[in-house]
């Protein structure tokens, strides 16, 4: 479905009266949408390393203030006191890997983000400098099962290097083909062109955006895993794109769960000057994990909702953004989010100009 469409049909949806109550009522697609600030950008990771700081690199982390090197397993939203998401009843955390720029002389700089695109009159999240878009998408209204406390989950492999089967229906990355988000005409990881697998092989006019999307179907009893996977999987058919139900979940993850869904926004075009990038190299971007293909794009997720704030959206149907029904919770204001912080665990000055880096080290970036 192209994006332009959907805006139109959310902008139907939004008009028409909200439905009342919620619990299986069946219905049209769900999707909340809403932005959240950074809470810390740090060198730790209490889902892959708990209690190790610092890690091998460097996140930006949203969402609550329980976040910390190690965190507790059970109902997050008993922890946190405040949180940099726009749904004030999220103390969930999200994160991702920072981008840097590789200059020709060796050093690295962090690559700024940028707020959101203006869409469904939000403007908490075109304001957040920064930080991560969260989507939650309910397909099948009454027929979705809401994370439970203690529940987390990881998407993506951080030491991939090569492209897998349907990864570009789980990891993306959008080059933008003007200011403003131009070329943002279709649904996240269906643009055809400016869609990309890897990081974009070029300069990229307006940017670059990130979508990482998480397993759709849930093994019903396993609030985690070893390896933070095993207890959720994709339907039978693979990955389900955006905004789709998807095939049938496996019988071993019969339940199905949310379509999470993470946005971030790089403004890379500072760095398209192909003066300062090193030779013989098609982009001169990295991860912070010393990934210069994108390949080893991911993300972690920590559940931790208030009660049953996000089953309640999740069963209302034709539910489109941050504020289009009175199930969605409420809502704060962008300098609210922006007081909530996080102590850094590992002081480093992660805007400077790096000989290498955090983290990784010399060590080779394979392509």
């Amino acid at each position: 479905m192209y994006w332009s469409t959907l805006l139109a049909l959310a902008a139907l949806a939004e008009a028409a009266p909200a439905p009342q109550g919620g619990g299986g009522t069946g219905g049209g697609t769900t999707m909340l949408r809403f932005g959240c600030t950074q809470v810390v950008i740090d060198r730790i990771d209490p889902l892959v390393t708990p209690g190790q700081a610092p890690t091998s690199h460097i996140h930006q982390i949203v969402g609550g203030n329980a976040f910390n090197v190690t965190m507790p397993t059970d109902d997050v939203s008993k922890y946190a006191t405040c949180t940099t998401c726009q749904a004030s009843e999220d103390f969930s955390n999200y994160w991702t890997a920072n981008l840097y720029f590789r200059h020709k002389n060796g050093s690295y700089k962090r690559v700024p983000q940028g707020g959101s695109a203006y869409q469904f009159s939000d403007r908490f999240s075109t304001q957040t400098n920064g930080g991560i878009l969260v989507y939650y998408v309910s397909a099948a209204p009454g027929k979705i099962t809401a994370f439970k406390p203690g529940f987390r989950m990881l998407s993506g492999d951080a030491a991939n290097r090569k492209a897998i089967a349907n990864q570009k229906l789980q990891n993306c990355f959008r080059c933008y083909t003007g200011p403003n988000f131009g070329g943002d005409t279709a649904a996240p990881c269906q643009g055809g062109s400016v869609d990309h697998v890897g990081l974009p092989p070029k300069a990229c006019p307006g940017g670059i955006r990130t979508n990482i999307l998480f397993p759709t179907c849930w093994d019903g009893k396993n609030l985690d895993s070893p390896n933070h996977k095993d207890h959720v999987a994709y339907p039978t058919s693979g990955p389900a794109t955006f905004l789709a139900l998807g095939g049938q979940c496996p019988g071993t993850h019969p339940v199905r769960i949310p379509q999470l869904m993470l946005e971030v926004v790089w403004d890379t075009t500072k760095f398209n000057d192909k003066s300062m990038w090193p030779s013989g190299v098609q982009q001169p971007f990295v991860l912070s994990t010393g990934d210069d293909t994108g390949f080893g794009q991911h993300a972690d997720y920590v559940f931790g909702w208030k009660g049953d704030s996000l089953q309640k959206v999740m069963d209302t149907p034709n539910c489109m953004g941050a504020s289009c029904s009175t199930q969605v919770p409420v809502r704060q204001t962008i300098d609210q989010a922006f007081n909530c912080k996080v102590g850094a665990k590992v002081h480093e000055n992660y805007d400077q100009w790096f000989d290498k880096l955090p983290g990784v080290g010399d060590m080779p970036m394979k392509s």
